[in-house]
């Protein structure tokens, strides 16, 4: 089974390279997600619950088109709290709670850019063959304290069956939506098909959902993970 097609963003404005990623997902009442939700987006659920993802992973290659990546600046992790969503033109995508990434310049033109809840954060990953370890403590805005502490153990490739209607619900999502200056406003994002595999949580330590926000989850993530993709995001629009 495949993932629908991405959107061809014939004009980018950035280009990234989302490597080593993990996707984590528990389930929540759609209620609820709805609630945090800003006006024009609906919930978007799956098996009727809507889902809330946590995903660490390693940026690499970020740069603006005909500009050469700057090594410190084109290089460094980043970890969203997001969920998924439809707008009033049913058009599905992704609405971030938080993003956590260790470059203050990135987060700076992020939130300015964007307006997208950026924060700086103390961040590492590590790979270790199929071992990817994944550090996130918060450093501005706000306090420290929230986190993320995560060991995952990547596994064989989905196959068949395995890349079902809910691996594609949870990971082919091309469309971000924010709000700038009081209107909602979508990007896009091409990148080939996920290569998914199945993942095994060693240790997860984290209060990023309930520093957005949310409940604690009830019980253990389900999880994939990729390798990564090339990724061109193109302007916002309406």
């Amino acid at each position: 089974m495949r993932a629908p097609p991405p959107p061809r963003v014939a004009r980018p404005v950035m280009r990234h390279q989302w490597n080593w990623i993990t996707f984590m997902h528990w389930r929540y009442p759609p209620a609820l997600v709805q609630s945090m939700l800003p006006p024009g987006l609906t919930v978007d659920t799956f098996d009727g619950s809507a889902w809330i993802g946590l995903t660490p992973f390693l940026m690499e290659g970020v740069r603006a088109p005909g500009v050469p990546a700057v090594p410190w600046l084109s290089r460094f992790p980043e970890t969203n709290v997001r969920t998924y969503v439809r707008d009033q033109r049913n058009r599905a995508g992704i609405w971030f709670l938080s993003l956590d990434a260790a470059r203050l310049p990135a987060v700076l033109a992020a939130r300015a850019g964007y307006s997208l809840p950026y924060f700086w954060s103390d961040m590492t990953v590590r790979r270790t063959g199929e071992r990817v370890d994944y550090r996130c403590t918060r450093r501005w805005p706000t306090p420290s304290g929230p986190h993320c502490d995560a060991e995952v153990r990547l596994g064989p490739p989905l196959t068949g069956t395995e890349l079902d209607d809910r691996a594609h619900f949870l990971t082919a999502r091309y469309r971000l939506f924010s709000v700038i200056l009081g209107r909602l406003v979508a990007a896009e994002a091409e990148h080939p098909e996920w290569p998914l595999h199945h993942a095994e949580l060693l240790r997860l330590d984290q209060n990023l959902l309930s520093s957005a926000g949310l409940p604690p989850p009830d019980g253990h993530p389900l999880l994939h993970a990729s390798p990564g993709v090339p990724v061109r995001v193109g302007m916002w629009h309406r």
